[in-house]
């Protein structure tokens, strides 16, 4: 009895323990191999530099005022369909998807010379950047729950670690070995297509969220999503865990092995999965504490890509690159490592969010103008280098803590519809700003004016934080002088 009772289990736990380290390994290394090789592109801080150089010979307003803003464009219209196709899919169509269109903007990027050319490649890299969705998913559709943490931190950290490289070889190529810029864009063509080969061999997902799933009993853990750009991880809260259902989900097949029953899968209904898609978005945001870091995450997000967009337009105006060495490569790679730092140290830190989350939203905010006004009044490259460099840092930071405070007031299935939401607002946020303030079709304002507004905006952000803040801290002293001036009562 002690044999059959005993025995036996514990091999079939050694073999299926076995089996499942053996099924998420080879999509992790596959997917951070792709994320590693997507990421090494050498040529992208010296963007603005070829565009305006002999390369290509476009003028300023081209380039600042016609070419770049096709990207905010592409990358609002695309979100949402991209968010859909990605689950209906089963992500890995969308993450071969991105690298094609990697693929095509480098490739336009070396031979195209039309400005219609320069525009459509835009819309291409609205693409690519718009399908990063499915590269932060794909990953939890073929792993188990309880490594959800453990891949999250390879695949990020793998993208941090290709694009560190790619900005550090790029600048020691310019500087030190006097590549070309052309030489610089063939080098991210390459490192793109190698990647692009790697993810044919990403095993293809048998379930997903919405429109892939074994029964309601046993839905499966869907994707979470992080800003690629922004290093923050996602982390399982104690009551999440407690959710109606969540005990099931370790308990999906992950390769869809089990009984004939639970392999039937649900018949598509487009208007029920949007429909519950609607009443989550209504529940989601009908908390405060939500809503509050929701609208910092979109409202900063959209000013954040603002500056990261045009900065080397600011620095090429304070430093034409014709004139003197420029070290774009090197402040990128310094910015990005510190910004893990910071990040890393972020979630070490223990206070009260849910009382001094929105002052210090407001403080840090303060602290972004600052540094974007420095970039801008300031006409120095190595005073605008690091000014750009501490507004990295902070927005990494703050949105790591947004991050981790929306995450524990969602329950698991909310996480993808809540960021997605977020950063759709954020763009249609910049879609705005940029009609008004950059397209050559508005305003189409110089850099200098540009990085004006950008850094009021972040004032604005700033000063309706704090008096937000200032109000929730009151009623929170309010409220604990009602519970002790009644506790005597009670007694």
């Amino acid at each position: 009895m002690e044999d059959s009772h005993g025995g036996r289990p514990a091999r079939r736990s050694a073999r299926a323990t076995s089996g499942n380290a053996c099924s998420w390994a080879l999509p992790t290394v596959l997917l951070c191999a792709y994320g590693f090789f997507c990421s090494v592109r050498p040529s992208e801080p010296f963007l603005t530099r070829y565009l305006l150089g002999p390369h290509k010979n476009l003028s300023e307003t081209e380039v600042f005022n016609e070419i770049y803003p096709v990207w905010t464009y592409s990358y609002l219209a695309l979100l949402f369909p991209v968010f859909l196709a990605t689950d209906y899919l089963r992500y890995k169509p969308v993450v071969l998807l991105q690298g094609l269109s990697l693929i095509v903007t480098w490739f336009m990027l070396l031979y195209a010379q039309r400005l219609w050319a320069f525009q459509l490649l835009e819309f291409f890299y609205g693409m690519g950047t718009a399908t990063d969705i499915a590269y932060y998913s794909y990953i939890y559709s073929v792993v188990d729950i309880n490594l959800y943490q453990q891949v999250t931190s390879y695949c990020r950290s793998a993208t941090l670690v290709g694009y560190t490289v790619g900005s550090v070889s790029g600048q020691v190529l310019v500087s030190v070995a006097g590549w070309s810029l052309f030489s610089l864009n063939v080098v991210s063509l390459t490192s793109i297509s190698i990647a692009f080969a790697t993810a044919w061999f990403l095993p293809m997902p048998q379930k997903s969220l919405f429109f892939h799933h074994f029964s309601s009993q046993r839905l499966s853990c869907e994707m979470k999503v992080m800003d690629c750009k922004n290093g923050a991880a996602v982390q399982d809260h104690p009551d999440v865990q407690r959710a109606p259902g969540w005990e099931d989900e370790t308990k999906v097949p992950l390769n869809g092995e089990g009984h004939p029953a639970e392999k039937q899968k649900q018949k598509v209904d487009i208007a029920k999965v949007l429909k519950d898609l609607w009443q989550d978005f209504v529940q989601c945001y009908s908390s405060r504490t939500m809503l509050c870091w929701s609208v910092w995450w979109a409202l900063s997000t959209c000013g954040y890509f603002q500056v990261i967009n045009y900065a080397q337009g600011l620095w090429e105006m304070v430093l034409p690159s014709h004139n003197a060495d420029i070290y774009n490569g090197a402040v990128e790679a310094a910015s990005t490592l510190l910004g893990a730092v910071a990040v890393v140290v972020v979630g070490h830190i223990k206070t009260s969010w849910a009382v001094w989350g929105e002052v210090a939203l407001a403080l840090f905010s303060l602290l972004i103008a600052a540094a974007v006004y420095v970039m801008d009044t300031v006409h120095n490259i190595w005073v605008c280098y690091a000014s750009y460099v501490v507004f990295r840092i902070i927005y990494m930071m703050l949105i790591t803590i947004a991050t981790f405070q929306i995450a524990t007031n969602l329950s698991v299935e909310r996480y993808a519809l809540v960021f997605g939401v977020n950063t759709f607002i954020a763009l249609g946020l910049q879609t705005l700003l940029t009609v008004i303030v950059v397209d050559a079709s508005g305003l189409g304002l110089d850099i200098f004016t540009q990085f004006m507004i950008y850094a009021s905006y972040f004032a604005v952000i700033s000063l309706v934080f704090l008096v937000s803040g200032i109000c929730s801290i009151v009623e929170s002293c309010r409220r604990q002088e009602q519970v002790q001036s009644r506790s005597p009562e009670s007694q």
